[in-house]
């Protein structure tokens, strides 16, 4: 079975150990993804995130630049395995040739520090889809609250504080670029405005449901809904925070189970068609059922136990995806 990711923070972790003096070969690592294991779970494309943490960045634009400049440096040495993509027909054009795609995407808005031009920039550069916002408030707008408390982090929703208006800028102008745009990590007040002011289908590219699984991350029934109708596509994610709510004293672990468990709830809310995958491979700890993209065919045959039928576990894998794609991008 085909796959298609909307997201992974494989590149990012890369750099980390670049930056250490470590060995970072997107072909073979120890991280969750890298070429030979995405061959071996049969994988049509991948998102690849430029994460960028504000919190730890003096000049985000530059540091953002670093990780684009990485990501060409280390899969141009494999054209003959993966291409890198920037359309629909790219895309095609790879799987008639019997590779793989990648397709470069940005976490954190912030690194545009506000500028139209760096966006377009980004677009110029490849860049196809972007977070409008990581886990702080950048100049685009707020994600949902969040504090620490005794070493632990807490997250709450945050109906009040949305988009800037430079954030409804930007959600114009990536429409216009056919940048898509991607309200993970978004406050729950910034995705019902990128409803009120966009026309065209956007993603969550790594949420999954809050009915499920209470983290503030996850998306509400209503946004699911609307997201069907828009013709958006939610990635399921694979953290365990984001699969179900953990009791104090319970080691969380990444189940396929649970992953089902919020597939089966979105298609009742949204239908199938809403659906996709959003691995956050590479950017999260802990038990991992599913360890690496080597073992999707595993994914695939716990759907099918669960009921999922063929042609709706091609539509989750890559088909609903790909539909987007086909309709954003230029």
């Amino acid at each position: 079975m085909k796959v298609v990711d909307m997201h992974c923070d494989t590149i990012s972790e890369l750099f980390y150990r670049k930056e250490e003096g470590k060995e970072h070969s997107i072909l073979k690592n120890d991280c969750h993804i890298d070429l030979e294991r995405m061959k071996k779970g049969d994988y049509c494309l991948q998102n690849f995130a430029l994460y960028t943490n504000l919190s730890r960045c003096e000049r985000p634009f530059e540091y953002c630049m670093k990780l684009v400049d990485l990501f060409y440096t280390e899969l141009e040495q494999y054209k003959d395995i993966i291409g890198i993509v920037t359309s629909y027909e790219d895309i095609e054009r790879n799987r008639r040739a019997g590779k793989m795609s990648a397709m470069l995407t940005i976490e954190e808005g912030g690194v545009c520090q506000g500028e139209l031009s760096f966006l377009r920039d980004f677009y110029r550069l490849g860049v196809r889809m972007m977070t409008l916002t990581w886990n702080y408030k950048n100049e685009l707008g707020y994600p949902n609250r969040m504090w620490e408390e005794n070493g632990e982090t807490f997250f709450v929703p945050d109906e009040e504080h949305g988009l800037t208006e430079k954030g409804i800028e930007f959600v114009k102008e990536m429409e216009n670029l056919g940048m898509i745009i991607d309200v993970a990590h978004l406050s729950d007040g910034g995705i019902m405005e990128v409803f009120r002011h966009t026309k065209k289908p956007f993603v969550a590219s790594h949420s999954n449901a809050r009915t499920i699984a209470s983290c503030p991350r996850n998306l509400t029934d209503e946004m699911l809904r609307m997201l069907a109708e828009r013709g958006g596509v939610a990635g399921i994610n694979y953290c365990s925070w984001f699969l179900r709510d953990w009791k104090k004293g319970e080691d969380p672990v990444s189940r396929m189970e649970d992953m089902v468990s919020h597939m089966k709830h979105m298609k009742q809310v949204g239908g199938i068609g809403c659906i996709g995958l959003g691995s956050d491979f590479d950017g999260i700890e802990g038990s991992l059922e599913m360890k690496s993209a080597e073992e999707l065919p595993a994914l695939e045959a716990a759907m099918k136990r669960a009921g999922f039928k063929e042609q709706e576990i091609e539509a989750v894998f890559y088909g609903n995806v790909l539909r987007l794609y086909k309709d954003i991008l230029h």
